[in-house]
């Protein structure tokens, strides 16, 4: 009688338990890596809405970027507005993972500034209407001059 009979058998499940380990690894980091995405991109557009209507006051500019961090299926956690320059933090939430991201706005020039920012308003928190617009037409403020964005510590 040989004794390694139905050896390749076990072999083989072993060989396909590790490689659907690896798999659901992989698929996990993708996941994560689109949340991260998803927050940067609601921070930032979140960012240059409230950088887009500065001029109406901190209130009023971080209840937009949160109409806006909502569009993108995010949520605003920080909304700072000091002058034309908007400092805007976003969460994305999606299953097991949740991502923060953080991105400042205001007109060019500004953006390498370090300064810290007071906070001005996180009213933005209060709940609006969802699927409301927020998006800004142009990426360009009202008084013609241009806004950048930068993720702080990048």
């Amino acid at each position: 009688m040989d004794s390694d009979q139905g050896s390749a058998t076990v072999w083989a499940v072993g060989a396909m338990a590790a490689l659907c380990a690896v798999f659901f690894v992989v698929l996990a980091m993708g996941h994560a890596a689109v949340t991260r995405h998803r927050a940067a991109g609601a921070a930032d557009l979140a960012a240059l809405a409230a950088a887009d209507h500065w001029s109406d006051g901190g209130t009023v500019a971080c209840a937009r970027a949160g109409r806006v961090a909502r569009a993108q299926n995010a949520r605003l956690v920080r909304c700072a507005v000091q002058g034309e320059i908007s400092d805007v933090t976003a969460a994305s939430e999606d299953g097991l993972f949740t991502s923060e991201a953080r991105a400042r706005a205001g007109p060019p020039g500004t953006e390498a500034t370090g300064q810290p920012i007071a906070e001005a308003s996180v009213a933005a928190a209060a709940p609006e209407r969802a699927g409301g617009g927020g998006l800004p037409a142009s990426l360009r403020s009202g008084r013609g001059s241009p806004i950048a964005v930068r993720r702080p510590g990048s």
